[in-house]
């Protein structure tokens, strides 16, 4: 009993399936224009997307190498480089340390240093000089 209801099942929807593809047949040969027109305009709206996305895209900036020139003339080490960008990043000492892995006092150092040789009284204008330099962004 069950496999003639399979039976008729796959009958029926296979007779389903004869029926809609030749109603699909008689729609497409009835709107034949209409089915070029859609798919032109679609090669078409494919090819402005493409084209948008080519002309928009901005190409990549160049990268910034920190002037390596006045890094090496006044002496500036890796770790100090890092404190400078904490610096611009308007970290605190504390801040600085726990960000960097040291000591407060290496903070102090690193710091102090930074400004006697960048020729600054302060933070900002340590920072400031640095921008001068091309040394930050």
């Amino acid at each position: 009993m069950a496999r003639r209801i399979v039976l008729y099942g796959a009958l029926l929807a296979a007779g389903t399936l004869l029926l809609q593809w030749l109603d699909y047949q008689r729609l497409v040969r009835s709107h034949i224009g209409d089915v070029y027109v859609f798919l032109i305009a679609g090669g078409f709206l494919a090819l402005g997307i493409w084209l948008g996305v080519r002309g928009i895209a901005r190409p990549a900036p160049p990268g910034f190498d920190g002037n390596p020139q006045a890094v090496a003339a006044l002496g500036l080490s890796p770790r100090e480089l890092e404190v400078l960008d904490q610096l611009l990043a308007g970290r605190s000492n504390q801040e600085i340390a726990d960000v960097l892995g040291v000591s407060l006092n290496t903070v102090k150092t690193h710091v102090a240093r930074l400004l006697e040789k960048l020729g600054a009284k302060r933070r900002g204008d340590a920072v400031a000089r640095a921008r001068e330099l091309g040394i930050l962004r």
